[in-house]
Parts: C-alpha cells; sequence; structure tokens
C-alpha cells in the first residue's frame, strides 16, 4: 500500500513585467518632465579623414578586444567545472523513511502551570494527542515542545532523533524510558499510581504527568501539573527515568544510496522494519532502463522482509542515469520516534501506535564509463590496442593490466566533468588571451600611423 502523498500546484513560471525607468521620472524630476517628448539629437558629423580620435577613445576601444578575450578564456576554462555541476544537479529529496500523518488534536489531557522566565504564570493543557496515518493507523504522541501549540490538520513525517528537536539532547534517552513506563504504554492506573505514591490517577491526569515530565526533560521547562496526582507521578518519572536507546524506523532502507558501475549489481540496501513482509516497487525509469531489484543471487524480488538485501542490476550498455526502489508495508511504530512538521516546537513524540502503514525509498546511481580514446602507439603500447581505463596504471606504464572493477569513489570521479578535452580548452582559452593582446597592440599603433600619414 501507498501513502498518500498531496499534491503541489506548481508556481505560475510567466515572469512578471518589470518597469523600465523612464528618464526624468527619479527623485527629483520636473513634474511633467517623464512625457515629455526627448530632443532628437543632431547627425554626428564624419570625421576628417587626417583627425586622430582622443587618446581615451583608442584606450576605450582597445580595452574592448581585450575584456571579450579574457571572458571567453574564463569561460572556456571554466566549462568543464560548469560541466560537472549540470551533470551533477540538485541532490534529489529523499522520501520520509517510515509513516506519514495527519495531527488530529489533543484528546486526552488536563492542565500543567507554567512559568516563564518573566515571572508570568500561564494555565496549559498537557496530555495525549492523536494522529492519522496516511494509508490507515492511529497514533498517541506526547508534545515535544511546550510552547508548541500544535495546530490540528497539520502534517507530519517521521523522523529520527537526528533530525528532530531531540538531536544532541542527552535526555532523549529519558524521554523514551518515560514514554515506555507511563500512560498510554502502561494501562495499570492502579499499579502506575501505587509506584508513583500518586493516590488515584484518571487517564486525564496520567496523561497530564506524563506530558509535565516529558517538558522537564525535553526542554527543562518550569512546568508543573495542576492535579496533584498528576504532579507525583511527573515527580516519579523524571526522578526513576533511566537511558534507553534510539528507537529503529517503522520502515527503512540502509543505505538510502548506492552507486556503481553499469553492468554490476548496485548494493546491497538492507529492509529495516518490524513488518512481517513488505512489497518492492522499482520506479517507472528502472522499470524503463531494464533496471532489476533482485536479491544477492539475481532474483527479481517482488516482497521482503526485515534483514532482506536488494541490489540494482544494471544491464551493460545503460546510458547514465538513477533509478529507485520503494518498499511499502504496515507495522507499529516504535515507541520513542519522532514526528515533525517544519517547526520544532511542534515535534510530536509517540507514546503508542496501531498498525500503521509506511514506506522507504533508495536510489542507485551508476555513471557511464569514460570513453574509449581512438588507439594511439604509444611507447609499450601495440597499435591498434586501447586500454579500457585512460586513468590506470596501465594508461601510465603502457602494460596491459586485467581490468577490475570500479570503486564507488572512482565512479564518482569518473563523472566529475573532468575530461581529455580539458588541456584543448586550456590551450585554446591560453590562445585568445594572446590574440587578444596582439589586437591591442595593433588597435594602438594605427591611430600612431595615421597621425605619422
Amino acid at each position: 500500500m501507498s501513502i498518500a502523498v498531496p499534491a503541489s500546484s506548481a508556481p505560475d513560471s510567466t515572469p512578471a513585467a518589470v518597469p523600465v525607468p523612464v528618464p526624468g521620472s527619479g527623485p527629483g524630476a520636473v513634474p511633467g518632465s517623464a512625457s515629455a517628448p526627448r530632443p532628437v539629437p543632431p547627425p554626428v558629423p564624419h570625421p576628417v579623414p587626417h583627425a586622430v580620435p582622443p587618446a581615451t577613445a583608442v584606450r576605450g576601444a582597445a580595452r574592448r578586444p581585450l575584456a571579450v578575450a579574457l571572458l571567453a578564456a574564463a569561460a572556456l576554462s571554466a566549462a568543464p567545472g560548469a560541466r560537472a555541476a549540470a551533470d551533477s544537479g540538485p541532490a534529489a529529496a529523499r522520501a520520509p523513511e517510515g509513516a506519514s500523518a495527519v495531527l488530529d488534536g489533543l484528546k486526552t489531557y488536563g492542565q500543567a502551570v507554567l512559568h516563564s522566565g518573566d515571572g508570568s504564570v500561564r494555565h496549559i493543557p498537557a496530555g495525549l494527542y492523536e494522529m492519522r496515518v496516511d494509508g490507515g493507523g492511529m497514533l498517541q504522541t506526547y508534545g515535544g515542545g511546550v510552547e508548541g501549540h500544535a495546530q490540528p490538520q497539520s502534517r507530519y513525517t517521521e523522523s529520527g532523533w537526528g533530525g528532530s528537536p531531540l538531536a544532541g539532547k542527552r535526555e532523549a534517552g529519558r524521554i523514551r524510558w518515560v514514554l515506555e513506563h507511563s500512560y498510554p504504554q502502561l494501562n495499570d492506573l492502579a499499579g502506575l499510581a501505587e509506584a508513583a505514591g500518586a493516590g488515584a490517577l484518571t487517564a486525564e491526569s496520567a496523561a497530564a504527568g506524563t506530558q509535565v515530565a516529558i517538558w522537564r526533560l525535553s526542554e527543562g521547562a518550569r512546568v508543573e501539573a495542576a492535579d496533584p496526582a498528576a504532579e507525583k507521578l511527573a515527580d516519579y518519572l523524571q526522578r526513576e527515568a533511566g537511558q534507553l536507546p534510539e528507537p529503529p524506523a517503522s520502515l527503512g532502507l540502509d543505505p538510502g544510496d548506492v552507486y556503481g558501475a553499469v553492468g554490476t549489481r548496485l548494493g546491497p540496501v538492507t529492509v529495516r522494519t518490524g513488518a512481517r513482509s513488505v512489497s518492492v516497487v522499482p520506479d517507472a525509469a528502472a522499470v524503463a532502463m531494464g533496471v532489476r531489484v533482485v536479491d544477492a543471487e539475481g532474483r527479481p524480488l517482488a516482497a521482503a522482509a526485515n534483514g532482506t538485501r536488494l541490489y540494482f542490476e544494471v544491464p551493460a550498455g545503460t546510458p547514465d542515469g538513477t533509478a529507485s526502489v520503494t518498499v511499502h508495508g504496515a507495522t507499529k511504530v516504535p515507541v520513542g520516534r519522532v514526528f515533525t512538521s517544519g517547526v520544532p516546537a511542534q515535534a510530536q513524540i509517540v507514546a503508542g501506535s496501531s498498525e500503521s502503514a509506511a514506506a522507504a525509498r533508495a536510489t542507485a546511481l551508476w555513471p557511464e564509463p569514460p570513453a574509449v580514446q581512438p588507439a594511439t602507439a604509444e611507447a609499450g603500447q601495440q597499435p591498434g590496442i586501447q586500454p579500457a581505463d585512460q586513468s590506470g596504471p596501465a594508461a601510465q606504464t603502457g602494460r596491459s593490466t586485467p581490468a577490475s572493477p570500479a570503486s564507488p569513489d572512482e565512479e564518482r570521479l569518473a563523472s566529475s566533468g573532468s575530461s581529455a578535452a580539458t588541456p584543448v580548452i586550456a590551450s585554446l582559452a591560453v590562445g585568445l588571451v594572446v590574440l587578444g593582446g596582439l589586437v591591442v597592440l595593433l588597435l594602438r599603433k594605427r591611430p600612431l600611423d595615421e597621425e605619422n600619414h
């Protein structure tokens, strides 16, 4: 099953009209001068045959060919780098790993008292939110920021701690401990109240106390629960919280990007999920180019499980390109995973999950091998035989060496924009600079000759 993605309307690409300034319409202009007709300048008489142009005009005329030559040389010498930038292009946006959801709102909550730095005191709601997962499923979450005021109907995507407000925070593992040892993971409210010495707890007070403890750990906020039982629960959770590791993604592919050579299998990409099985769907580009997603033995894969290794099989002769594979499945989102919406203060931390739809994507990139140049009779090389790799040891020594598969780093270097044409381009640029200098000398000499005549 796939995750629904909201359609986005493309912005209008028609350029807006740019106003052209009219002489006499700027600050300090005489009123009405903008609409006045321009005086037609008198025709410029032809210069006397023996007249010598001013020196400044000569210098200006002489500079123009030099400037043109320098600009041309700069453009040509920068061509390989420009081509490399154009070839590489912007990095493709990675699909979120795991689930996507829409916030329904605050559902089970009590009240808390927030003490601000300026001495003011505010009463704010504290408790459990609910989220609807795209493709099916429900989540229960706590707010990550005390000032968040999370907005219902906001769209969220699953994230690891490194891409959330918990990144680099020492207390992140303790927050997960609180989630694992409180409501709603522990539905025995009587047992939870007894452990915390809180008397009687309701679902609302248990949710409020848990949220207060999370706010204290995540932000060091000066906040307390309005209900005495909820406040005792918050104190207990904050005091007892231990460290737990970051939970895995509900569904992920590791790594998300692989590189290699044409005619080989690129990978492996390992499936990481709690789902019993996930579907494997290559994108349209892969299908069109004949790129297959296979296992280590080369068998096509339509389904996979946790730990399955996927490979992109790129046929020989395939031009430079990319392909991706998306895996879809249904599983519970692990407690402690974070959902972000682009506003850090509104991040949501998972406290409970039903079976929910999830997806992940991985991309393969393969550069085209360097083109084989015409055979040349070099020292130690037989006529008509050209090494397949012009940059390897064989090309430098003239000895034939067995071909070896290129590493991903070497393949990335092969598409970096450098080529055998680079020395030719550089020589052409130098020649243009010299030509510009000759033009300057000729233009300087011509007025002097005319003056002598």
